[in-house]
């Protein structure tokens, strides 16, 4: 199992194939951003303008800790594509035994952090006394998850590394029919407010690490324990693969706590404004997360195929990936932007009651309906960098467009959120520029295999 075979026959690559691999992907992270709204209805048709400030503040905070572990689902899928690509069969299972330790420890460490990150988070948020208490509440819930939420990650990014497209999408849909149904059980039906939302998400995260596991041992034909068995020791703790994981996924731990850092600095933005922009803003939020969710569809499918063509030395295939899923992308970002521009009004009355924070979002939604065609170079150029595991262009990319960000943030501050919203849309702009700089690094390097700066990934 340990040794490298030879590389297995390549998957047609047509749109027909791309579209095939990507609609559950779609539809999978379609879900994602249905229970942040989910979330923010469920607290907003309390009418309680507070509660629903709380919940967009906490989830900003939660976001931005665990999605600093995001490397466990990216890191994973690249790295996963490249040694199937390459007929390295027992590497993808390690590969995934050592992500799911990596993930379970982490977030126990969170578990057990989570009382001083709570109270270091709301202090530099600032969203006052009363948010902050229902920002509280609803992490302590989500907390909870933790350790099952970084191994799903784990497990989401070998399925999608494997091209399993199907399970990933099963186990996507399933948490969040459980997560929808636990957050309006425990808010209207037991009026656990704040702490409600995040408890839900918390229990159905849970139930998704169990079905995860499952599904793996489905695709592997075995199961967790069995793969351990079976998995030789040398190759499992190999000193140069648990080298070059780590280095992947420091690198983009940092590209994502950097761009995290980006979408944080833009909730505070609402917050200095107070509790009615914050709130207009987060439920404007969720028009973006509908973008992004869905347009990663094709920057996932990117990922998947620029690592299998890396694996197979094929600049080609590499080459002809990009473009069908670029196609994609901008077609599916056109659509979504006429979308959310006839029907977004209808969609923020039906998220929240109070009449102030919907002329607020209304006032602001043509921002949020640009964003799917302003960031579909940004995500897209993040699925092909992923797939390559290029760690250090990701992770310069994203430290560089967040500081122009920044910087661009408080030029604009007299503006109020009309600068918060100059400044956002833009951000998406300077990152697939910072990427774009990288790109010819990347063809030089597809076409001089043997003499691949490894510092990339180092």
């Amino acid at each position: 199992m340990s040794a490298p075979h030879a590389n297995p026959p390549a998957r047609p690559l047509t749109r027909a194939s791309i579209f095939a691999q990507a609609w559950p992907i779609m539809l999978g992270q379609a879900s994602v951003p249905l229970v942040g709204i989910v979330d923010t209805a469920v607290i907003g048709r309390t009418g309680d303008s507070t509660a629903l400030a709380g919940v967009a503040l906490g989830a900003s905070i939660v976001m931005l800790v665990f999605w600093a572990f995001g490397f466990l689902r990216m890191g994973m899928t690249g790295l996963t594509a490249q040694a199937q690509g390459s007929g390295e069969r027992g590497e993808v299972e390690a590969l995934l035994l050592r992500a799911l330790v990596i993930g379970l420890v982490l977030g126990l460490l969170l578990l057990a952090l989570q009382w001083p990150i709570r109270q270091a988070a709301l202090a530099i948020m600032a969203g006052g006394p009363s948010v902050d208490g229902e920002a509280s509440g609803y992490m302590s819930g989500r907390f909870l998850g933790a350790p099952a939420t970084l191994a799903v990650y784990a497990i989401n990014g070998w399925l999608l590394g494997l091209g399993r497209t199907r399970e990933a999408l099963a186990l996507q849909i399933a948490m969040n029919v459980a997560n929808i149904g636990l957050d309006v059980g425990f808010v209207w039906g037991l009026g656990m407010g704040a702490y409600g939302v995040g408890l839900g998400t918390a229990c159905a995260e849970g139930a998704a690490l169990v079905l995860g596991l499952w599904l793996v041992g489905r695709v592997a034909g075995a199961n967790v324990l069995a793969m351990i068995v079976r998995t030789p020791r040398n190759l499992l703790l190999d000193r140069a693969r648990l080298a070059r994981l780590f280095a992947v996924n420091r690198d983009i731990m940092i590209r994502t706590i950097a761009l995290l850092a980006l979408m944080t600095w833009f909730a505070n933005g609402g917050a200095r404004q107070g509790a009615t922009t914050l709130a207009a803003n987060h439920v404007l939020l969720q028009f973006v997360s509908v973008s992004a969710f869905i347009l990663d569809a094709f920057a996932f499918t990117a990922e998947e195929r620029v690592g299998s063509a890396i694996g197979h030395n094929d600049k080609a295939r590499f080459l002809r990936a990009i473009r069908l899923t670029g196609e994609f992308s901008l077609a599916s970002g056109a659509v979504l932007a006429l979308i959310f521009l006839l029907l977004g009004g209808l969609v923020i009355d039906l998220i929240a009651t109070d009449p102030e924070v919907r002329r607020t979002a209304l006032t602001f939604l043509p921002f949020a309906a640009a964003i799917p065609l302003i960031g579909m170079p940004s995500w897209m150029l993040d699925g092909i960098f992923i797939g390559a595991s290029y760690g250090r262009a990701l992770r310069n990319a994203a430290l560089a467009a967040t500081a122009l960000y920044i910087a661009l943030d408080l030029a604009l501050r007299p503006f109020g959120n009309w600068g918060v919203w100059i400044a956002m849309s833009t951000s998406y702009l300077l990152r697939a520029g910072a990427l774009a700089v990288y790109f010819p690094r990347l063809l030089k390097d597809m076409e001089s295999p043997a003499d691949k700066d490894t510092s990339q990934t180092a």
